[in-house]
């Protein structure tokens, strides 16, 4: 397989259960190893130097890893709580969110990560409407300051001239 993303490109990997999607991401990542070939970044080998390559990218997994004794703020700054609509929620305690709310606190890392490359894996599961357009409006203000993105979903994404990969 091959591709290429350009600054402010979106990637949608799309595809049934079991296809591949989570371990492209992963691999992608550094995470696992490549079966074969390359990544490439630019004209580096992404995974000739590892710390480097994950210096670069902010990583959701399909599992929030919310930390329940945490407070929604020692997860995320505020502006990034803000970002995500959980600006008010930085004092409580991630046990006392919704899953819904959680995965918002998972996006709100992404986003205070500040990583030119964020790979995620089903990034709206558990997610109301309102919070996917929210979640969208990220994607696009990430991709106008140059950000690239790479997104495993099974849900539709209003995601203007994203490319999408089927699997």
């Amino acid at each position: 397989m091959s591709f290429t993303l350009p600054l402010g490109g979106i990637l949608i990997l799309r595809g049934a259960n079991g296809a591949g999607k989570s371990s492209l991401l992963r691999a992608l990542a550094g995470l696992t190893p490549l079966a074969a070939g390359t990544l490439r970044w630019g004209a580096d080998d992404a995974l000739e130097d590892l710390p480097s390559h994950a210096k670069r990218i902010a990583w959701l997994g399909h599992l929030d890893a919310v930390k329940p004794a945490l407070t929604a703020g020692e997860h995320a700054p505020v502006r990034a709580l803000e970002a995500v609509g959980l600006g008010a929620y930085g004092d409580i305690s991630a046990r006392l969110l919704s899953a819904g709310q959680k995965r918002r606190l998972a996006i709100a890392r992404v986003v205070a990560a500040e990583k030119p490359l964020w790979l995620l894996d089903e990034p709206t599961t558990g997610l109301d409407t309102r919070s996917v357009a929210q979640f969208c409006g990220l994607c696009e203000s990430h991709r106008a300051q140059g950000g690239m993105i790479v997104a495993s979903t099974h849900t539709p994404l209003d995601l203007r001239d994203a490319a999408s990969l089927n699997l």
